[in-house]
């Protein structure tokens, strides 16, 4: 279907990028995925997804805030959500804006309050 919203998820842990594309695919996203900054920034060219899933923690402590703001060179208007294990105490301390985050998803990902939140960015109800 064109009118399908793509989703980009960025993150080394295979488990969850494939859980994630699921409960996507599930709710009717065509979901994409990366599993390094490197591929993932590459697949927001290729992809042009409607909006990113980017873990923090990848090859290195910070790279998912490197990816973010490879993809806000880019395009300044695309949204990127952070995937983390520790995503409550991170936007508690951090800006997420500062870091090109539009908001955080605490890992585990509850499947209904993504889907809500992804569904809401992209205005679709």
């Amino acid at each position: 279907m064109a009118d399908m919203k793509k989703i980009l998820v960025i993150d080394d842990d295979i488990d969850i990028t494939e859980a994630i594309k699921a409960i996507l695919t599930g709710n009717g996203f065509d979901a994409y995925t990366a599993t390094n900054s490197r591929d993932g920034i590459d697949a927001v060219d290729k992809v042009k997804p409607d909006l990113v899933l980017c873990d923090m923690m990848m090859e290195q402590v910070d790279a998912g805030t490197k990816v973010a703001h490879e993809i806000r060179k880019k395009d300044k208007k695309l949204p990127i959500y952070l995937l983390s294990s520790i995503g409550a105490a991170t936007a508690q301390n951090v800006e997420l804006d500062k870091l090109g985050f539009n908001g955080v998803f605490q890992k585990p990902v509850s499947p209904d309050y993504m889907v809500k939140t992804i569904k809401k960015a992209l205005h679709m109800g």
